[in-house]
């Protein structure tokens, strides 16, 4: 099954920046395959269901062996099975309903 995941990983007790955490974890997405879409308060993720959570489980597993002791995420995810939607259609079908300003 497809899913599309937002994914915010915040690592606790490491600092004020938390950027070389986040490249951790972006690298770790790509080498995966999936397709990613980084973004000011997280990353958009596209792939099949068990390897979009097998690689967000590395993010952890990565970032804890890095020094963070405590990592807070936030997820949301939709899957359909109606038909294949990918993160790129659902944001041209709500660009084609805008109006022209």
């Amino acid at each position: 099954m497809n899913v599309i995941v937002d994914l915010c990983v915040v690592p606790l007790g490491v600092g004020v920046s938390v950027s070389s955490y986040v490249a951790r974890c972006q690298k770790i997405l790509e080498d995966a395959g999936l397709k990613i879409n980084l973004h000011a308060y997280g990353t958009n993720i596209e792939g099949e269901y068990d390897q979009v959570f097998s690689a967000i489980r590395r993010c952890h597993e990565e970032i804890h062996a890095a020094g963070a002791p405590r990592i807070s995420t936030t997820i949301k995810l939709g899957t359909r099975i109606d038909r294949e939607q990918t993160m790129l259609d659902k944001i041209r079908s709500v660009e084609e309903k805008r109006s022209p300003t």
